[in-house]
C-alpha cells in the first residue's frame, strides 16, 4: 500500500472501501518500517464503498477470501476490481511493520496459520491471521533477521519476509528533526510516532494560528479526544466570546482549558478511535507514542514557549503519570484529576476482584478498541477519510485484558510495577498538580499513596476532598487548576478571563446543579510573573478541602467547601496515630479489653459483592443522590463505637484495623468502614477498606496507619480455625479521609462482607461454605483494635453540617446494633 506524508505529518493511502479506490489492493509499500511480501491480498469491495464500514467488515470476512481472492465467483465484485485481479499477478504483498518489540501484519489472507523465526529458523511464536488480515507478534527481543511465513490457505501458497529487525528502545528514539519536520493544523489530522504508526488527534487554537503562538495543552488517552468537535446549541450563542464553543475538543478538561484560552491537542492512544495500532493498556508502545506526543507538539510554532502540559480526568488523568515517565524535554508540567495511585488496589482492592468499576471499565475500554468500537470512526471513513480506515486494520489484535486479569488473581511485579504510578512517579521530574476525591466512586481512594512519591519533581501541588469522580471540575478547583497551568505552562500571572467569571456560574449550573461563582483571583495582584510563581512556590504541598457540600454557597451538596487546611508534607506531619480498642460490648475506646477470653462473631454475607450504595435509578453525580446505604444486617456484621465525643476530632490520613481472627473457613472477605453517629440521629458515611484475609502478609513499607499487603502468591496464609488455640492477626487499610468528628459525636467501626458501600464497586467474593463464620478477638491476649489518623490541636472552624449534604458520603437514619456473641 503506498504511503506518503502530507503536510501534517499523515499519511495519504487507500483505505476502506472508498469510491474510485483500490483498498488493500496496491503492491509494495513505501513507508519507513513496512516490508511487503508477495502473497495474496485482502481486498475491499467497491461496490460497498456506500455502505457502513461496519458492513463493509462483515463482507470482507466472506466475500473477499473466496470470491476475490481465490477467484470463485467474481460477479459479486465491482467490474472494476475483477478487472485488477484478473489482471494482476497472482500474488499479492502483505505487509510488516518493523517495531519496538513487535512485528505487526497487515494485508495478509485471513484465517492463514502464521509464524515467527529468528535468524538460526528457530520458531517463535504462531497464530493465525486474523479476519481483518492482521497478527501482531509481541515481546520480541530488538534484533535483525527474524522471518515471518504464512502457510497454504485456500489453495494460496505459502509465503514469507525474512530480514526483518526489531529495534530496542534506544535505538528507537528519533532524531529532534522528525518531530519538527511535521506539521499540525487545527482540526482533526495525524501525528507520526517513531515506529510509523499514526496516531489520530484533534486541534483546537484559542486564536488564529498566525496570531499565536498559544499555551498548549495535550490530551492523551483511549476515550474520543480526537473525535472531531461538535456544536452544542445551547452554548451557541456564546460562540462570539468563546469561538472553541462552536469547534469543542471532546474531553471536558480539553474544553475547559481551550475556554481559559489554552490551545488543546487531543490524541487517540495507539489502537483506539481512528488512532493505528493494536491497543494494549500502557505497553511500550503506548509509552513510546506519548514521547513522541509531547515532542511533535511542542515542536509546532504556535506552541509557546516550546513546551507543553498535560490535562486531564480519570483515564486522561492517569495516562499523565505514563507520559511524564518517560521524561519528554518539551514536557512543561502534568495536571491529573481524579485517577488511580495503586492500580492493583482500585482493580483488587485487599485482593479482592473489582467486578463493577474496575472489570466494567477495562472491559468498556478494550470493547472500543476493536474495528471502529467507538462509533465515530465510521463518520470519519465515509467523509473520506482513508487513513482512518487503514488504522482499523489492526485493531483486532487487541491485547485481551479481562482475559489476563483473570489468569493472575494475585499480585505479579513483572505485570503490575509497569502499570503502577506508585513505582515509577519518582522518575516524573516536571511539576504536578493532582487533584482526587476521597469517596471517588469509580477510581478509588488509592491516589493518596501517590503524595511522597513525586521525589524527582521539585514543585508538587495535591488537592484532596470528599467528593465524586467529577469534582475536579468543581470551580473553586478549576480555579487553582488554572493558576498551576498559567504559572508552569503559559509562564504568566494567573488572571482568570472576566469573560470566563460570567459564563462560569452557567457552566457549573449543567455540571453540577448549582450556580456558583469562580473565587477571587488569589496571585493576580502580582506586579511580575515571577514575583506570582515566588509565591505560589512558597506554598504548602497539600490542601485538604473539608465538607464539600456544604460550604458557603449554602446550597446543599453543591461542589464548595465548608473549610481548608494546608500542610507541609504526606503523610503529615501534625498526624498523630490514635488506637482504640474493640469491647465485647460494642464499644470502642482507649482502654485495652480486660477479659481472659472474649470474641464476637459474623457471618460471611455471599449477596454482598454485588450491592451498590445507590437507590435504584440514582445518580452518583447528582447534587443530592438517591442512596440507599444499608445499615449492618443481623449476623452478617459486627459494630463498635466510641463514646460521645468530648472535643472536635479531625482525621486526615490513612487507618489500619486490626483484628485478631478465627474463621470456620481458611479465608474470609472483610470490609471495615468508619462513619459518624450523629446527635441529632442520623449517621454519615466516611471510608471503607478491604481485605482477603489470607493475603494479610505485610510489605517491608507497612506502617501502623498503613498495613501495606504483598498480595503475592507465596504470601497467602490461611486463616486460624475456629476451635483451634492460634488466633491470626488481620489489618485491614482504610485507604485516605479527610473527615471532621465533631463533639458530641460518635465514631463507628462496622466489619462486615464487602460491598453496599459504593456506587460503582462490586465485588467477586470467595465462595465459601454456607453459614461460613468468622470470629474476631477482644481480649486480653487478642486485643483487636482500630488506629486512626488524628490531628491534634485542630477543631472544626465551622458549624456540624447538614445530613445529607456532604459530596460522596451517604447518610441514613442510626441503627443500634448488638453484636453476636462467639461462644466458646
Amino acid at each position: 500500500m503506498p504511503v506518503t506524508a502530507n503536510s501534517q505529518g499523515a499519511r495519504t493511502s487507500v483505505g476502506m472501501g472508498r469510491k474510485n479506490a483500490r483498498p488493500w489492493c496496491e503492491n509494495g509499500a513505501t513507508n519507513p518500517g513496512m516490508r511487503t511480501l508477495p502473497v495474496p491480498s485482502l481486498c475491499f469491495l467497491n461496490r460497498h464503498a456506500g455502505s457502513s464500514s461496519r458492513q463493509r467488515l462483515h463482507v470482507a470476512a466472506w466475500c473477499l477470501p473466496v470470491a476475490c481472492v481465490l477467484g470463485l465467483s467474481l460477479a459479486g465484485c465491482d467490474p472494476q476490481l475483477a478487472d485488477d485481479l484478473r489482471n494482476s499477478s497472482a500474488s499479492r504483498p502483505f505487509q510488516v511493520r518493523e517495531s519496538v518489540e513487535q512485528l505487526q501484519v497487515t494485508h495478509a489472507p485471513p484465517g492463514a496459520a502464521i509464524a515467527l523465526f529468528d535468524a538460526r529458523g528457530t520458531r517463535l511464536q504462531s497464530g493465525q491471521v486474523d479476519g481483518m488480515g492482521s497478527f501482531v507478534f509481541r515481546k520480541l527481543a530488538p534484533q535483525a533477521g527474524y522471518t515471518i511465513r504464512t502457510a497454504s490457505v485456500r489453495g494460496l501458497p505459502e509465503s514469507e519476509v525474512s530480514g526483518l529487525r526489531v529495534r530496542s528502545i534506544a535505538e528507537s528514539k528519533p532524531e529532534p528533526d522528525f518531530y519538527a519536520n511535521q506539521r499540525l493544523a487545527p482540526g482533526h489530522g495525524y501525528l507520526r510516532t517513531r515506529d510509523g504508526t499514526l496516531l489520530s488527534i484533534y486541534v483546537t487554537l484559542p486564536g488564529p494560528i498566525e496570531k499565536g503562538p498559544y499555551p498548549t495543552v495535550v490530551n492523551y488517552s483511549g476515550y474520543d479526544p480526537s473525535r472531531p468537535g461538535t456544536q452544542r446549541d445551547e452554548f451557541a450563542f456564546l460562540c462570539g466570546t468563546f469561538p472553541v464553543l462552536c469547534d469543542p475538543p471532546a474531553d471536558p478538561s480539553a474544553l475547559i482549558a481551550a475556554v481559559m484560552g489554552y490551545a488543546t491537542v487531543g490524541v487517540n492512544m495507539r489502537g483506539t478511535g481512528c488512532s493505528g495500532g493494536a491497543f494494549d493498556f500502557f505497553d511500550t508502545l503506548q509509552r513510546l507514542d506519548a514521547y513522541d506526543v509531547i515532542e511533535t507538539v511542542a515542536a509546532q510554532p504556535w506552541v509557546l514557549h516550546g513546551k507543553v502540559g498535560t490535562t486531564g480526568l480519570s483515564y486522561p488523568g492517569y495516562s499523565q503519570f505514563f507520559i511524564a515517565e518517560q521524561q519528554p524535554p518539551s514536557l512543561a508540567a502534568i495536571m491529573p484529576f481524579s485517577v488511580m495511585g495503586d492500580t492493583y488496589q482500585t482493580l483488587m482492592p485487599g485482593g479482592l476482584l473489582n467486578t463493577g468499576f474496575a472489570v466494567g471499565w477495562i472491559s468498556g475500554v478494550q470493547d472500543k478498541a476493536a474495528p471502529y468500537g467507538q462509533g465515530w470512526e465510521d463518520d470519519q471513513v465515509q467523509a473520506g477519510d482513508t487513513t482512518c480506515g487503514e488504522n482499523q486494520l489492526l485493531h483486532g489484535q487487541k491485547v485481551d485484558l479481562v482475559a489476563q486479569i483473570n489468569e493472575n488473581p494475585y499480585y505479579r511485579h513483572d505485570i503490575g510495577d509497569p502499570l503502577t504510578p506508585t513505582t515509577f512517579v519518582p522518575k516524573i521530574n516536571v511539576p504536578v498538580y493532582l487533584a482526587s476525591a476521597w469517596q471517588d466512586e469509580q477510581t478509588g481512594p488509592f491516589f493518596a499513596s501517590l503524595f511522597n512519591r513525586f521525589t524527582g519533581s521539585k514543585t508538587v501541588r495535591v488537592t484532596a476532598y470528599n467528593g465524586v469522580h467529577i469534582d475536579a471540575f468543581a470551580p473553586g478547583l478549576l480555579v487553582e487548576w488554572q493558576i498551576f497551568m498559567d504559572l508552569y505552562v503559559a509562564r504568566r500571572v494567573p488572571r482568570i478571563d472576566p469573560k470566563l467569571r460570567q459564563l462560569a456560574p452557567l457552566l457549573m449550573s449543567r455540571v453540577f446543579d448549582a450556580e456558583i461563582e469562580l473565587p477571587p483571583d488569589r496571585l493576580a495582584h502580582h506586579a511580575t510573573y515571577e514575583s506570582a510563581l515566588a509565591a505560589y512556590e512558597s506554598e504548602p504541598m497539600v490542601r485538604i478541602l473539608f465538607e464539600q457540600g456544604a460550604g458557603p454557597s449554602g446550597i446543599a451538596g453543591a461542589p464548595d467547601w465548608a473549610f481548608e487546611k494546608k500542610f507541609a508534607r504526606w503523610p503529615l506531619p501534625e498526624t498523630q496515630p490514635q488506637r482504640l480498642y474493640l469491647h465485647e460490648s460494642g464499644a470502642l475506646s482507649l482502654m485495652q479489653p480486660s477479659e481472659a477470653t472474649s470474641a464476637s462473631q459474623l457471618r460471611h454475607d455471599p449477596d454482598a459483592g454485588q450491592r451498590s450504595v445507590l437507590a435504584p435509578g440514582g445518580d452518583v453525580w447528582a447534587r443530592l443522590p438517591r442512596y440507599r446505604w444499608q445499615p449492618p444486617q443481623g449476623e452478617k456484621a459486627l459494630s463498635f463505637e466510641t463514646a460521645e465525643l468530648v472535643a472536635d476530632q479531625v482525621m486526615v490520613g490513612t487507618a489500619s484495623v486490626d483484628l485478631y481472627m478465627q474463621s470456620t473457613a481458611e479465608d474470609a472477605d472483610l470490609q471495615v468502614t468508619l462513619s459518624e453517629v450523629r446527635p441529632d440521629g442520623q449517621e454519615m458515611f466516611v471510608q471503607s477498606g478491604w481485605l482477603r484475609a489470607a493475603q494479610r502478609k505485610l510489605a517491608a513499607d507497612a506502617t501502623v496507619l498503613w498495613p501495606q499487603h504483598t498480595h503475592l502468591h507465596e504470601d497467602v496464609q490461611p486463616l486460624a480455625r475456629v476451635g483451634s488455640t492460634d488466633w491470626s492477626l488481620v489489618r485491614v487499610g482504610v485507604p485516605a479521609f479527610a473527615h471532621a468528628f465533631r463533639k458530641g459525636s460518635r465514631l463507628r467501626l462496622i466489619v462486615d462482607t464487602p460491598g453496599g458501600t459504593r456506587a460503582a464497586w462490586k465485588f467477586k467474593l470467595l465462595p465459601l461454605p454456607s453459614g461460613t463464620a468468622h470470629r474476631v478477638a477482644h481480649d486480653r491476649a487478642h486485643a483487636s483494635s482500630v488506629v486512626l489518623p488524628t490531628l491534634t490541636g485542630l477543631t472544626a472552624p465551622t458549624p456540624r453540617p447538614a445530613c445529607p449534604s456532604l459530596r460522596g458520603q451517604p447518610c441514613r437514619a442510626y441503627s443500634p446494633f448488638i453484636n453476636t456473641r462467639a461462644l466458646p
